[in-house]
Formats: structure tokens, sequence, C-alpha cells
């Protein structure tokens, strides 16, 4: 069979490959978008709930983790939540902020999916879909070849926008750290990110019966200038913790490491039960239950070996500090995560180092980019990683538009 040959080819139709794609096209670039799945972005159509949080208004380079810290500023400086709002705009999708700069589709992630085909379209992408890719060498001329289940691709640029790890029932592969290894580039190591947290079962047994139970929470990670704190919802499930709070915590978590939960963040509980006590003639549940749920302060006293019927007059100050204690600042170390399974994104990925900031292309191997969730770059939650998805797309299909 012939060989096809393209300008560019993006392997990877999810926001980062599809971003890429129509801009090296509409800058006149001829490109070809690869990728194995039988349904196009289905890392988008399941997002935020199926509406898709598409951005973040806040969006600076301190939202996002890397062992290169400073290696997203270029590409998020130069393709801006506005840029992409810009384009949503256009296709006048209607939309919403949640909070904290989270933007929503009103409708439908089928929106983004289907602005993005549009924008692929208007550049002429050749779709080849569904498509594995066998086998990828860069031969004597500097081309790259493709051996794919649709035949053999010859190419002057290859992007690699395959994404990382998590949630692998919808496609997920190591194929972009394959690729990097292949060509010489480390890797950070992988783990899963934003992800619920698990608990031994000996030690989570007592709070199993408090599976379902959501509240608002302070929860902190690390010490002084390492110290990572967030204000976001927290649920209670049968094997440990999940909620907002827990996503954001777990990409800063490492094994061992104890995490600290303040579950009534609006007050100092060890004050106000010392202070209680000269004049409430209530028990302990029944004073403490009209700050939170009566199932979940029942859970915390039985597990802490506190008796809840004991009345406040009756408790000596240091007891009802250690109390405090333990609804100001609940100490828990993890066992480890739901894993890549549950996890929305995954944390690391190609060396930050082995990239050009400016255009993601690989410094060791001319003409070769990775974009997206496939390099060590992890927003937290709360549309910043479809930013850096936009952004680092933008950034590489601009460079090979000019070249």
């Amino acid at each position: 069979m012939e060989k096809q040959r393209f300008d560019v080819a993006v392997i990877g139709a999810g926001a980062a490959g599809m971003m890429c794609a129509a801009v090296a096209g509409q800058g006149g670039k001829r490109v070809v978008l690869i990728d194995h799945a039988t349904k196009l972005a289905e890392k988008i159509r399941i997002s935020g709930g199926g509406r898709c949080n598409f951005t973040n208004l806040q969006t600076n380079a301190s939202h996002f983790l890397s062992e290169n810290k400073h290696f997203c500023k270029s590409a998020l400086s130069r393709y801006t939540p506005q840029d992409f709002l810009s384009l949503v705009k256009k296709y006048r999708i209607a939309f919403h902020e949640k909070h904290k700069g989270q933007l929503f589709c009103d409708d439908s992630a089928e929106d983004i999916i289907r602005m993005l085909k549009a924008e692929c379209d208007l550049a002429r992408v050749s779709w080849q879909m569904p498509c594995a890719v066998d086998s990828i060498n860069k031969n004597i001329d500097g081309k790259f070849q493709m051996e794919t289940q649709r035949g053999a691709f010859v190419v002057d640029h290859l992007v690699i926008a395959t994404g990382g790890l998590s949630i692998p029932k919808i496609g997920a592969s190591d194929f972009s750290y394959r690729i990097a290894q292949q060509f010489g580039l480390k890797l950070i190591p992988p783990r899963p990110a934003l992800v619920p947290l698990t608990f031994a079962a000996t030690d989570w047994s007592a709070f199993v019966p408090l599976a379902g139970i959501s509240l608002e929470v302070e929860i902190e990670i690390g010490e002084k200038k390492d110290r990572t704190l967030f204000q976001e919802d927290l649920l209670f499930t049968h094997r440990g913790l999940s909620g907002p709070a827990i996503l954001q915590i777990s990409s800063f978590w490492q094994e061992g490491v104890p995490i600290f939960v303040n579950l009534l963040p609006q007050l100092d509980i060890a004050q106000t039960l010392i202070e209680a006590k000269t004049t409430s003639k209530k028990n302990l549940t029944n004073f403490l239950s009209a700050q939170m749920p009566t199932r979940l302060v029942e859970g915390l006293l039985q597990a802490h070996g506190v008796d809840g019927n004991a009345k406040l007059a009756d408790m000596p100050d240091k007891r009802l500090r250690f109390i405090g204690e333990q609804f100001n600042r609940w100490q828990l170390v993890p066992n480890g995560s739901e894993g890549y399974k549950k996890a929305e994104v995954t944390r690391g990925g190609v060396d930050t180092r082995e990239l050009s900031q400016q255009n993601m292309m690989a410094n060791k191997v001319a003409n070769l980019y990775f974009v997206g969730e496939s390099v060590d770059v992890t927003g937290w939650l709360g549309g910043y990683n479809f930013q850096w998805a936009w952004a680092s797309g933008h950034a590489a299909g601009q460079h090979i538009s000019k070249v």
C-alpha cells in the first residue's frame, strides 16, 4: 500500500490533540489526526458531570504542579481562558460560571466536542479513527514514518497527544510514555491525581457507616513553605474520602504522608466547648450536632473513644481540647488511592526539561512534540487541566504552522 504523506500527524484526538490539529491546519499545514478510539473525545464528554468544566478564569501557573514549575507559564500566557472563551462564544455555546472561576457548558460537553471538530474540519484535517498506531520511526531524511492499522504515514512533524493513564476504561494508555522513551526522553514517574483516597480497612471500619455524608472543610498537607490548603467539600465513602477537597489534596499527597482535615473551619471547637460548659446542660453529641450532621458527630466521637453521652459540664478542659483537636485538625494517613480507574488526571509524564516551553517540541528530537496530559504538568481541579490542553496544543500547533 502506498504511503500517505502529510505535513503533520497528531496522535490523540482529545482536547490537546484537536486544538493542535486545528491550529496547525488553519495555518496552512496538511494534518492527519489519528486516534485508536471509536468514540471521539470521550474524556471531554464525561467531564464535569457531562457539562465539561472547559476552563477556569483564574488560571495562572500557580494552579499547576510539575517538577519544572515554571515550564507552563509560556504556553498559558499565550493562550488564555479568554482566548478559549472567544472560541466558545463564536460557536454560541451557552455557558455559566459555577464558582471560583470554573466555566461549564449550560447544555452538554458535546458542544465543546462539536466545536473542536468543526475547527478541525475548517482546517481540512484528515481523520483516521479508529486507527491504532503499531510503530513510529524517524527515517534518514528526518521524517517520521508510522505503521498503522490504516496503512503507512510519512510526516514532517509528529505530535503526541494521547494523554496519561487515568480512566483506562475509555482508552487511556501509556502510549505517550513509550514513544518518549523510544526517542530517549526522560519521564517523571506517573501516578494517579485528582483521585479519591483510601484507608486500611481496620482504620476505616468505624467510618464506613458515615458513607454519603458531605460537608465543606479545610484540608491541608505539608508544613511551612510546602504547606498546601484547600477549602472545598469532602465526601465520606465506604473505602475512604472523596469530594473536591480530597481530589485537590490527592495531587500533593505521597505515601506515608498525613493529611489534616478541619471539619468546622468557621469554629474553634475546643474554645467553644470550654466556654459552653459553664452554661450548657447538653451532652457532647447534642451540642456538636448543632454544628454538623449528628451521624458524623457520633461516628467521630466513637472513633476517638469519646463518650458522646457525657455532659459537657462534667468534662475537663483537657478532654475538650482533645476533642477540639480531632474536629479542627483531624490527622489521617491514607494507605493509597482509588487508582487510575477513578483518577481524573495523571501526575507526572514526559519530563518538561526535555521540551521547549515555547512550542512543546523535544529538545533532542526535531519536530517531535508532546502536549496535554502526556507531559508533567498537572492542574488543580476546576478546569485548569483543560486550559493546559488548549494552551499546550495551541503552542505546538502555532509553531508548526509557521515552520
